[in-house]
């Protein structure tokens, strides 16, 4: 009989499971805090040139940090317009962007006005400037709360900050228009602009006050946010547009001190004329009542 070799049974192989990885849907909001940033660098972006303005004010180049501000009005327009685009707004946007707003439209025109104008006329000087601080900080802290309401405001209730900043602004770029021989504006070339230009010093302090009660005003100023620049409807309105560009690059201290200049008085332009009708109607209505008696 033959004797059969015992068969080696292999062991068996162990199957191999291949890993699943399951794809998780990422949602539209995550995907949204990923821009997030996008718009908070605009807004730091304007708080820098804030910062760079006041560190030019101390140094006694007025002229260095009037364009710093410049910068900074760009980075607010900019912050605000990409946050609305990406979808991207938020609470925490909105509080960063009013203190960038303080520092850049509230601190840091004054700071150049003090330095250059204010610090001529001792206490009253100090208290314009403490004035004008603090009634930005009361109109960026009455924005945050309006904006926390349901209601849908059309306007902006009093003076914006950035164009208070942009009125101050305008008047320091203006002495390039004027001055004589490319003298730049600094400390040394005070004396001689106070020569020259004595009702600018005079003028400037009057400025910043009415511009500190503008801000805390109830006089309504029209806003820009909704304005869809990209979605230009008529030709006239892209020719008119195509125009202030050009004028802005060619004269670009002109059309800065007309921009914010009107801006500014557009408010009590409209406000005052409602008020007077307002007025007038409720005489006829009292002296209608007053006749039936």
């Amino acid at each position: 009989m033959k004797i059969r070799k015992p068969t080696l049974r292999k062991p068996p192989q162990k199957r191999m499971r291949k890993k699943v990885h399951l794809k998780v849907p990422i949602r539209p909001e995550e995907l949204r805090k990923g821009i997030y940033i996008i718009p908070s660098l605009f807004t730091l972006g304007n708080m820098s040139f804030g910062i760079l303005s006041i560190i030019a004010s101390i140094q006694g180049e007025f002229i260095s940090a009037s364009w710093y501000l410049i910068g900074a009005l760009a980075c607010d327009i900019l912050d605000g317009r990409v946050a609305r685009m990406t979808k991207t707004t938020s609470d925490f946007g909105m509080q960063l962007d009013s203190l960038s707003d303080l520092v850049s439209f509230g601190i840091a025109p004054v700071i150049l006005m003090y330095m250059l104008v204010l610090n001529t006329m001792e206490n009253i000087g100090i208290a314009i400037a403490v004035l004008y601080a603090l009634c930005a900080a009361l109109r960026l802290a009455r924005f945050n709360v309006l904006a926390n309401t349901p209601e849908v405001h059309k306007h902006f209730v009093g003076l914006p900050t950035p164009a208070s900043a942009g009125v101050i602004i305008s008047f320091v770029l203006s002495y390039q228009l004027l001055a004589k021989d490319d003298t730049s504006l600094n400390f040394n070339t005070i004396p001689i602009v106070m020569e020259h230009m004595p009702k600018f010093f005079t003028i400037m302090p009057i400025v910043i006050v009415a511009l500190s009660f503008l801000m805390v005003s109830n006089i309504p100023y029209m806003s820009f946010k909704k304005l869809k620049l990209t979605k230009v409807k008529t030709i006239e309105l892209m020719a008119v547009l195509i125009v202030v560009i050009i004028l802005i690059i060619i004269f670009p201290q002109n059309i800065i001190f007309v921009i914010f200049t009107v801006y500014a008085l557009s408010g009590l332009l409209f406000y005052l004329p409602g008020i007077l009708l307002k007025r007038s109607r409720q005489l006829k209505i009292k002296k209608a009542e007053e006749d039936e008696v």
